[in-house]
């Protein structure tokens, strides 16, 4: 008995729609995503049973470092660092604060996106290479005393962010090792100013750390 010869056919699969639906995923998610900055120390925030979410954008963040610094060294207290998730208004408090700032000085602020030294030393800090300012900042922090009897260099950024911005909302994140005076005298600094109302964020407590 003879065998059936079946003619064999190129299978052809228009793959348009496939190409298309992969094109928007990528464009969704470029353009929904937060890219977070690097943070000069790194902070272990405590457990807490609270589900109120900071806002993503507008936001002020007060970052406290734990009680040791780089290497393990202990610095006594916890330094304070600054980052304003918008770019445009981190320029423009850095201006306000101090003008004499270049483009490529507000530029490289813009790239680290978190700053913390005494504003004397500011500027000739970001005339620095990326590779050096990332080695000084974690042994820095914004000074909390006050001026001759006027305000802090703390409260002078947080006036010039809310100046730039009225609405910017404030979001305090301490490490769980961050001494209880310094994150207490952060909170006076802000209750002198009458800035009572902001967020304190923490890691959300599951039932298996309970």
């Amino acid at each position: 008995m003879g065998k059936v010869k079946i003619k064999k056919s190129d299978v052809w699969i228009d793959m348009t729609p496939m190409s298309d639906v992969m094109t928007l995923l990528l464009t969704f998610f470029m353009l929904t995503s937060t890219f977070v900055k690097n943070e000069p120390v790194k902070v272990n925030t405590p457990g807490s049973v609270s589900e109120i979410k900071v806002p993503e954008n507008g936001v002020l963040t007060i970052l406290v470092s734990p009680e040791q610094g780089p290497g393990g060294v202990p610095t006594g207290e916890g330094q304070v660092f600054l980052s304003i998730d918008n770019s445009e208004q981190l320029g423009q408090t850095l201006s306000s604060v101090i003008p004499d700032l270049s483009a490529k000085q507000i530029e490289n602020c813009k790239i680290d996106g978190t700053w913390g030294m005494p504003i004397n030393d500011l500027p000739g800090y970001l005339s620095m290479s990326s590779q050096n300012r990332s080695k000084i900042l974690p042994t820095k922090g914004i000074p909390l005393d006050s001026i001759d009897g006027g305000p802090s260099e703390f409260q002078t950024w947080v006036s010039a962010a809310r100046s730039v911005n009225t609405d910017i909302k404030i979001a305090l994140k301490a490490d769980a090792q961050t001494p209880y005076k310094t994150v207490k005298r952060v909170m006076s600094e802000l209750q002198d100013m009458d800035e009572s109302h902001y967020y304190m964020i923490t890691n959300l407590k599951t039932a298996e750390d309970e």
